[in-house]
């Protein structure tokens, strides 16, 4: 049997971006999630992917709205990057932020943004695959990726 901390220590040789996936339900409410796990799926179609938990409230918050916005962090966004990994009601709270094509909210500084709707969600082990479609995409801003590695937020060449 794999011990689970050990498998977590050997998964965190491996850097990650660090993204927030944002969703804006039909109330007008704001939801924001932090994953490491975002991946590109397909060009053609463009599709994209990430895990959330499946016990994540934010998640199945999130799930209803049926499409979501991924905001890829660059490095000087650490202090957004714990706002929104941090369990609490309004992670916005007064946070300046705009919104995607489809209206859902898409941070300031940010250096990529991918606006999607929901293609998929399968369950695997504790995890859900969230499949995206991605319909409309930009880069905001030049600048470096905010990383996770080892346990710790990272920019390019030193500790975040």
């Amino acid at each position: 049997m794999i011990d689970p901390l050990h498998f977590r220590k050997v998964l965190s040789s491996y850097p990650t971006g660090v993204c927030v996936i944002t969703a804006r339900g039909d109330d007008g409410r704001r939801h924001g999630m932090v994953v490491g796990s975002f991946t590109s799926i397909s060009l053609d179609p463009p599709l994209v992917g990430f895990f959330p938990a499946t016990g994540s409230q934010t998640w199945l918050a999130m799930a209803e709205v049926g499409r979501f916005c991924v905001n890829v962090l660059a490095a000087a966004q650490l202090e957004d990057c714990q706002r929104f990994a941090a369990r609490g009601a309004d992670k916005f709270g007064d946070m300046s932020h705009g919104e995607s094509p489809s209206g859902q909210p898409l941070f300031d500084g940010a250096l990529a943004w991918l606006d999607c709707t929901v293609e998929a969600t399968h369950e695997i082990g504790d995890h859900f695959l969230v499949v995206g479609r991605v319909e409309t995409l930009g880069r905001c801003e030049d600048g470096e990726p905010l990383l996770f590695f080892g346990g710790q937020y990272h920019r390019i060449g030193e500790h975040a």
